[in-house]
């Protein structure tokens, strides 16, 4: 499903398997980036409506991770064997992928079992740029929903966008999830005025005010 010009939902829902957190794909010229990867259950449908966005010259240099979450990282490792890409999370969830904790990243919720893997770039501090391609890709740490919880902010076609999974929470013992950072991770989103919000679960905003809204509504 086409948003931008250069930006696309490439999975989640009917796109790939119902039990997938949305996936994105986010295309500069040569370069791309993924972000989330879904449960994994039905990756052979995510990449083919990858290539068919992807533009011919294009190489996938990056997977962001937005959270640790089985339904957003399940199926990161085989995207990394597909594209060779780099995996990018914060440093504060990527313990939990990097140990395969099952409880933490929530894969017990979906009766899995989470498989460690290498987290290749872990974010320290409360922003990092990445640049690919003609682009690039703002990480801003937002904790709340999990200690090391990501929004990641672009530019396209002259617009904010807003790649804002899991806004919605839940927040969870179980999560090590923290209602004070939540807020305050809502504050900031709120001070962005993305003109776009590419949610995790709830679809694609278009509008300051309708993304100003949802945000609010979680407040």
């Amino acid at each position: 499903m086409q948003i931008t010009s250069n930006i696309f939902q490439v999975g989640g829902g009917d796109l790939t398997s119902r039990e997938d957190a949305a996936v994105y794909l986010v295309c500069f010229g040569d370069g791309a980036a993924l972000i989330d990867a879904g449960c994994g259950y039905r990756n052979d449908r995510l990449v083919q409506n990858v290539s068919q966005c992807l533009p011919a010259s294009a190489k996938v240099e990056y997977l962001f991770l937005t959270h640790c979450h089985f339904d957003h990282v399940g199926g990161a490792e085989a995207l990394r064997q597909q594209y060779g890409c780099k995996i990018v999370a914060h440093e504060l969830d990527a313990v939990y992928l990097e140990t395969g904790n099952s409880e933490i990243t929530a894969a017990l919720w979906y009766g899995e079992m989470m498989i460690p893997f290498t987290v290749d770039c872990k974010i320290t501090t409360p922003e990092q740029t990445f640049q690919f391609g003609s682009g690039k890709v703002k990480a801003l740490h937002c904790p709340g929903h999990s200690p090391g919880s990501l929004m990641y902010i672009t530019e396209s076609e002259g617009k904010t966008v807003l790649f804002g999974q899991d806004i919605h929470g839940p927040l969870n013992p179980s999560l090590l999830s923290d209602r004070e950072d939540y807020i305050k991770s809502l504050e900031r989103l709120m001070n962005l005025e993305a003109d776009i919000l590419c949610e995790g679960h709830f679809g694609i905003y278009h509008g300051m005010e309708r993304v100003r809204k949802f945000i609010n509504s979680f407040m």
